[in-house]
């Protein structure tokens, strides 16, 4: 089976989840290529997984014009059984070619269907997703397909690396800095919660207004910025809590890869998170904005093991029994079998 992806994403989830995703389809003997942006961080960890052209799809560019042309003979040479391309951006870059079924993978709200016309299946990673893409018009093919992380526990990062004491408790988040990630209002959550220590990985624009904050806040000596990481799980397996603040998120892999490392969770009560996740259970919401609310949860969890204990175990079952990589893999590996 020989499949083909379209993918222009920069450093995030969903550039984890996709090469977690082409390692899977890997393993289970597919053939894959990828079309690529130049030079991203991540790219050793699929060259083994998929044969890799690099190129930009930009409005004002020279390949603008001449990349849709390039895979449209690259499908008609390889002849492959699915093309895939990853959010809107690359959908308008799915060529016209009859000979395999074309999925457009989402694992965000689209605000426009014009991106997919040349789409015959749209797979969402929530049913929130699916559900907004039909409310949009769209009539064509529709499918939930969930996002799934490495489930491995790791060895934990050295404190010490970090200057962080053994006995403080460290919370976790990461992503990217951008504003709707909500890492300014969690390092106000934490700078209220006296000898909490704050670990956030990642990188973008808003790091160094983040920085800022936690220097008046009087917090910079309790806040670690590690910036982009290959590998982030030594770091959560090292916390004791991981948070996630967005005031938007589809879906929140991050929570996955937290339950992985067996970490209870604390989550913005956004659209992918009260999808999957039960408060009390598998995890503590909060709602979007709410500051102390955060902090609150965040203590509850410092000051009782057990509640800590049990919603870790909660989140770990979740993640076992709704985001598996078999699970997830063999679905992909079905739809590429269904014709146009």
């Amino acid at each position: 089976m020989k499949v083909s992806h379209f993918h222009f994403g920069k450093d995030g989830g969903a550039e984890r989840f996709f090469v977690h995703l082409v390692n899977a389809l890997s393993r289970r003997g597919i053939d894959q290529t990828a079309v690529i942006r130049p030079n991203r961080v991540w790219r050793r960890d699929i060259n083994n997984a998929v044969g890799v052209t690099e190129s930009n799809f930009r409005n004002l560019s020279l390949d603008r014009v001449l990349l849709p042309r390039k895979v449209l003979r690259m499908a008609t040479s390889s002849k492959p059984d699915a093309l895939m391309a990853w959010a809107p951006r690359a959908s308008e870059l799915m060529p016209d070619y009859k000979g395999c079924i074309k999925i457009s993978r989402l694992g965000d709200y689209p605000t426009r269907l014009h991106y997919f016309k040349n789409t015959d299946v749209i797979v969402c990673n929530t049913p929130g997703i699916a559900d907004h893409v039909r409310s949009l018009g769209w009539t064509r093919g529709v499918e939930v397909i969930s996002n799934f992380t490495n489930a491995e526990r790791v060895t934990p990062v050295d404190r010490k690396s970090l200057n962080t004491p053994e006995d403080a408790p460290v919370v976790m988040s990461m992503g990217r800095f951008v504003p709707r990630k909500g890492f300014a209002l969690l390092t106000e959550a934490v700078a209220k919660l006296p000898g909490v220590y704050l670990w956030i990985a990642g990188d973008g624009e808003e790091m160094e207004n983040v920085r800022k904050l936690a220097a008046d806040l009087g917090v910079i000596d309790r806040v670690r910025f590690l910036g982009w990481q290959k590998d982030t799980r030594p770091y959560v397996a090292a916390a004791d809590i991981f948070v996630m603040p967005s005031s938007h998120e589809p879906l929140g892999n991050v929570i996955l890869e937290a339950w992985a490392q067996g970490k209870p969770v604390v989550s913005s009560r956004s659209e992918g998170p009260t999808w999957f996740m039960r408060d009390g259970e598998n995890g503590l919401l909060a709602d979007i904005g709410d500051t102390d609310g955060f902090s609150r949860a965040i203590e509850r969890l410092i000051n009782d093991k057990q509640l800590a204990d049990r919603v870790a175990l909660g989140g770990h079952e979740t993640l076992v029994g709704q985001f598996s990589e078999e699970a997830v893999a063999n679905a992909y590996i079905e739809l590429f079998k269904r014709k146009p």
